[in-house]
């Protein structure tokens, strides 16, 4: 019996270590499911904020891309724009330069038609020099060269070349030539005599 007895306190000792352990392992056991919990909360928490970041996130994204989407429809409203306004400016260009064109033939028409009537009313006024007050010489002593000198004048004292001009016209440069040999006395007599 004492066996019996050794027998059953030691199954009551291990009863109570079992216990302890037990109650040991509850205790382990409840603050592992409190830390469950609160890493549960915790999660919840997290993907709640994860959640309402992505959210965010999301309608950020869907306005960049409203935004995107505006800004390419104004870059091509902002572009045809341009093209027209390009279109518009060459077509003023070709327009502007056409009419360039025209006022240039025109004035040349003009200048060459003024340059003419110079010329003919220079030929007048060669041709009816001779009858006016201004011309100092005695017209049945005056021969029409015409080339390059206009008259040339064979009075008793004196020969003289005579050139006719009118309005703002120049000597030319021959001309000019001519009238310096005559005031350099630079103008000689020769007889030829063919036979």
């Amino acid at each position: 019996m004492f066996l019996f007895e050794i027998s059953f306190f030691l199954c009551i000792i291990l009863v109570a270590i079992l216990l302890f352990k037990l109650k040991s392992l509850k205790l382990n056991a409840d603050l592992l499911l409190k830390q469950f919990v609160n890493l549960q909360s915790q999660l919840t928490s997290e993907k709640t904020t994860y959640e309402h970041r992505e959210e965010k996130l999301h309608q950020t994204i869907s306005g960049l891309r409203i935004i995107l989407s505006e800004e390419q429809q104004s870059i091509k409203n902002k572009e045809a724009e341009l093209l027209n306004k390009e279109a518009h400016l060459l077509n003023s260009i070709a327009q502007v330069e056409k009419n360039l064109e025209e006022e240039t033939e025109t004035r040349k028409k003009v200048v060459s038609q003024k340059k003419s009537s110079e010329v003919r009313l220079g030929h007048i006024a060669e041709t009816l020099a001779p009858f006016l007050d201004q011309f100092e010489f005695d017209p049945e002593n005056c021969t029409f060269l015409g080339k390059p000198i206009d008259y040339i004048s064979f009075d008793d004292d004196a020969v003289t070349l005579i050139e006719i001009k009118s309005g703002k016209s120049q000597l030319n440069a021959k001309q000019r030539h001519i009238r310096d040999l005559v005031k350099n006395n630079q103008v000689n007599w020769k007889e030829i005599r063919i036979q």
